[in-house]
């Protein structure tokens, strides 16, 4: 049985850019933006905003990625990740460059 439209979850796609002396790959930057994530929210947070980081849409060279969000939880997991400053000891920048309601939009940032 399929849920009426009306019941799905609104969601939407954030892409953020880490700056950094150091290119990280998928599962470090995956650890940092999760522990990040459950520091500023805590379990009943991330179950509310649901966000989820898009592997398929990780880019290495730029390291920009894309997280799927809750539309109602877009500012605070900006505010998460923007007050996260290492991931694996080294200082980062991490911003945000913009958020979209489709993927296909989300991906011309990329």
């Amino acid at each position: 049985m399929k849920l009426l439209p009306s019941l799905k979850q609104k969601k939407r796609y954030v892409v953020f850019e880490i700056t950094s002396n150091k290119k990280f790959s998928f599962t470090e930057v995956k650890e940092a933006v999760d522990s990040a994530i459950l520091l500023f929210f805590g379990q009943l947070g991330i179950a509310k905003s649901s966000p989820m980081l898009l592997k398929e849409k990780f880019d290495i060279e730029k390291q920009r990625f894309v997280i799927k969000v809750n539309h109602k939880y877009v500012d605070e997991i900006k505010a998460a990740l923007i007050l996260n400053k290492n991931i694996k000891n080294t200082p980062v920048i991490i911003k945000s460059l913009t958020t979209s309601g489709t993927l296909k939009k989300a991906s011309t940032k990329i």
